[in-house]
């Protein structure tokens, strides 16, 4: 059944290519409905199948984790996996900017 109103706020549903990034990467150009009003975007089980094998084979599948926090003297520490350092190309010392942007998300700028 092809969609024509988007679940969320009823706005226009239109096919069109969508530029898909994951972690500031782009996969490509991906067909997908988007909704007109409020941008969300709908991908078939096929292209989301594309777009997984693009971000294994880039190696960006998976660099998500849980971790927990530690303690270190009196301070708490995070520990960051070795496939987001590989990524990000992190070293031991370099200076990081840290900063709660809510309640529940903690941001990490590399400096």
């Amino acid at each position: 059944m092809k969609r024509t109103r988007c679940e969320e706020c009823n706005g226009k549903i239109i096919k069109k290519k969508i530029d898909f990034r994951l972690y500031g990467i782009s996969l490509g150009l991906f067909p997908a409905e988007v909704c007109t009003q409020c941008g969300e975007e709908i991908f078939d089980e096929e292209t989301s199948d594309k777009i997984d094998a693009v971000a294994k084979a880039k190696g960006l599948w998976g660099l998500g984790a849980e971790t927990k926090i530690s303690k270190s003297g009196t301070s708490l520490a995070i520990t960051v996996n070795k496939k987001i350092v590989d990524f990000m190309n992190l070293k031991k010392g370099e200076a990081v900017y840290i900063h709660p942007e809510t309640k529940n998300r903690l941001v990490i700028e590399i400096q």
